[in-house]
């Protein structure tokens, strides 16, 4: 074997490598010497004995040199650990690995002199050794002083009487002292913390990098109120409030006698609160700001997720979308209630109208008319009380505060929002021509030439009737009366009879303004227009059952989509008297609707409590979400509205609640981005999107 040093390179040449044989017999009998027992082994010459497997090398070869450096890198150390970056948030390699290998260790008390505790330690020592000498040095003069006082004699001090006494030379204290100095002081003994049980442990561990949390939003405008209430002031408020009662004395002097009679108890119950109301109208502003900071508060998760909050499963899933639920609302009036028509208002988006009624017609009751806000799910921000069930309703597009409801009764009716009245501004009666059966669905159109306000209702009895809003009355005018085609009889006296048919839904073209679309109870949905009265421009044989609700693209002018309670859903092209798509919900459809982002997207919702979202750009064939969202098994979904900016919906349940629901970014996918390329956006990308998928559809339909 070679040996090798462990700090430096060597060198070793072969010929100094040849092992040397522990016996010298061989050589001591070639001498002829024998080595007796006493002799020292080491003393002998020593023989090399040559192993057998030793190869025989030149001169040349045994000269040769080796150089064998001994590195400081262990062979065992891993060349592949990876550990996690907090700071980039991926997992890296390490580059730097410790090659120190550890063999042996053992803990000492040793401290090195050149260290602040050994030089410390050093001085301690010198003190105390320099404090010894001093007192070793004092008791040798103390020793020295007693010897010379011994040898010479006391003296005496002779006194008046002549008696003699000794001196006392230095008294008592002298001896004490001199004890003192003769006893050398210990210096005291100082403990030398962990001199010998010394340990030292040290371990270093990841620490985990601080994440701050913040939020910011604005501050509440503020404003500063002080006032001083004198004498004067007080004066002239009771003086504003005299002149308010003789001008409503004066008024009322100007009505005729009979008018003045109904009217005397009002009058004297509005000069005893008017005073009141001013105050209660700063105090409920007030009191509905306050409300609403209370709210944001208590319901700041769910704020959060319907502003930043994103499914990032969704990645993930190639065509599948998620709703997430975020508020609900319900009021204890209304607890009963099914939830018969939902509208967002057109101005304040975060505002939406909810209709209250019954579809059994064994138990029809009151209704109600509420108006929610995202901001405050708590309470409705309007209420408003009917004696007969509200069936459906629309808030007008450039008077959002006017609201169109149509009654179970057959009346309809204009609530003013601008007036807190729990009655209505505007009403129907059986005089103004209301219709006789339930009316299922009212639309606000354009202003008459006149300027006046006008909306059609459609209902059981098959009539279509205009309401104008003409000098603070309803005028009515019956549009077109639906009948059941080849239904008619003719009686022996020569009159023929039609069979009535039942309008449940109705829906007007976005672009033509004459042009509408109507659904009734027999299944069928007649193309209808304002200006012909007797005839419809077209029939479908939509669907087996009622038709609940139908509804035009708001891009595409031809498409048009219908559901029934028959469980399909169906799309059209009015131009086709067949359908385009046909899905099977395996359920009563109750409501549909397009997505106003994109023509392909739609959702509907079933009486089982599911609500199914499409989009035909992904899917053709199924819903890319079929998710229940009712808030009880046993309710079912009646109805379903997506809000025009924000990515959510509302849906209503038969028991009075309404959810809240915010769709996955599947469920709103748009066009990707490429390079080098804009991406197109608008209602004609919109309109191309599905005119592409309704080619294929009807070349499929040619070809069969």
């Amino acid at each position: 074997m070679l040996p090798a040093s462990a700090k430096a390179p060597h060198k070793q040449s072969r010929k100094q490598s040849i092992s040397i044989g522990r016996g010298t017999r061989k050589r001591d009998e070639d001498s002829g010497t024998e080595v007796g027992e006493g002799t020292d082994e080491w003393a002998q010459s020593k023989a090399t004995v040559r192993p057998p497997d030793q190869l025989e090398l030149t001169d040349a070869e045994l000269k040769e040199e080796f150089t064998r450096i001994l590195t400081a890198n262990n062979p065992h150390a891993p060349q592949n650990i990876v550990r996690y970056s907090f700071k980039e948030g991926t997992y890296k390699p390490i580059g730097f690995v410790n090659q120190l290998a550890v063999h042996y260790t053992q803990v000492g008390n040793l401290i090195p002199k050149d260290s602040d505790e050994g030089r410390r330690q050093h001085y301690r020592d010198e003190l105390v050794a320099v404090s010894y000498q001093g007192s070793q040095e004092s008791a040798k003069v103390i020793s020295e002083t007693e010897n010379l006082e011994e040898d010479e004699e006391p003296k005496e001090l002779e006194t008046e009487s002549g008696s003699q006494t000794d001196v006392p030379a230095a008294g008592a204290a002298e001896k004490v002292t001199e004890e003192e100095l003769m006893t050398p002081k210990q210096p005291k003994e100082r403990k030398l913390t962990n001199q010998f049980n010394f340990s030292e442990r040290a371990s270093q561990t990841f620490n985990n990098p601080l994440r701050d949390r913040e939020c910011q939003m604005e501050p509440p405008p503020r404003t500063n109120f002080s006032a001083t209430a004198n004498q004067w002031e007080i004066y002239d408020a009771y003086v504003e409030e005299l002149e308010k009662q003789e001008k409503t004395k004066e008024k009322e002097k100007a009505k005729t006698p009979v008018a003045k009679k109904s009217g005397k108890m009002a009058m004297r119950k509005l000069t005893s609160m008017e005073s009141q109301t001013d105050d209660i109208i700063k105090v409920s502003q007030a009191a509905k700001i306050v409300e609403r900071m209370v709210n944001q508060n208590t319901y700041d998760d769910v704020a959060q997720d319907f502003k930043y909050y994103e499914d990032a499963a969704d990645e993930y899933r190639d065509q599948v979308g998620t709703l997430l639920p975020l508020w609900k609302f319900q009021n204890d009036k209304a607890k009963r209630l099914s939830v018969t028509a939902l509208c967002w208002n057109p101005r304040y988006r975060d505002l939406f109208a909810v209709g209250h009624g019954s579809y059994d017609f064994m138990k029809q009751s009151r209704g109600m008319l509420l108006l929610y806000s995202m901001k405050n799910p708590s309470f409705p921000e309007y209420m408003f009380s009917s004696d007969s069930g509200i069936m459906c309703l629309d808030i007008h597009m450039d008077h959002p505060y006017l609201v169109a409801v149509g009654h179970y009764d057959g009346n309809v009716a204009i609530y003013n929002l601008k007036k807190p009245h729990s009655q209505p501004s505007f009403r129907s009666s059986a005089k103004s021509g209301k219709h006789s059966d339930p009316v299922w669905q009212v639309k606000w159109q354009k202003d008459d030439m006149d300027q006046n306000l006008n909306f059609f209702s459609v209902s059981s009895d098959g009539r279509i009737v205009s309401w104008t809003l003409v000098k603070s009355e309803l005028v009515h005018v019956d549009v077109i009366k639906l009948k059941v085609e080849g239904s008619t009889t003719e009686v022996p006296e020569g009159l023929q009879l039609h069979t009535v048919g039942c309008g449940t839904a109705f829906d007007f073209h976005k672009e033509i303004d004459y042009m509408f679309l109507v659904g009734t109870e027999e299944g069928k949905i007649y193309k209808c227009s304002k200006s012909y009265s007797s005839q419809f421009l077209d029939t479908y044989d939509a669907h087996n059952m009622a038709v609940d609700a139908v509804s035009w693209n708001p891009y595409h002018t031809k498409v048009f989509m219908s559901c029934s309670s028959d469980w399909t859903v169906k799309i059209w092209d009015h131009t086709i008297k067949t359908p385009m798509f046909i899905y099977d919900l395996n359920s009563a459809v109750g409501d549909v609707a397009w997505a106003p982002y994109s023509s392909t997207v739609f959702a509907a919702v079933t009486t089982d409590g599911k609500a199914h979202v499409f989009d035909l750009a992904i899917n053709k064939y199924e819903a890319i979400c079929n998710q229940p969202v009712a808030a009880k098994k046993k309710n079912k979904i009646t109805h379903v509205q997506f809000n025009p900016i924000h990515p959510i919906i509302i849906v209503g349940d038969d028991r009075g609640h309404i959810i809240c629901l915010k769709l996955s970014p599947n469920l709103r996918k748009m066009p990707k981005e490429k390079k080098g390329q804009e991406v197109q956006k608008g209602p004609a990308v919109e309109i191309a999107k599905l005119d592409k998928l309704l080619n294929l559809v009807r070349e499929v339909k040619i070809k069969t």
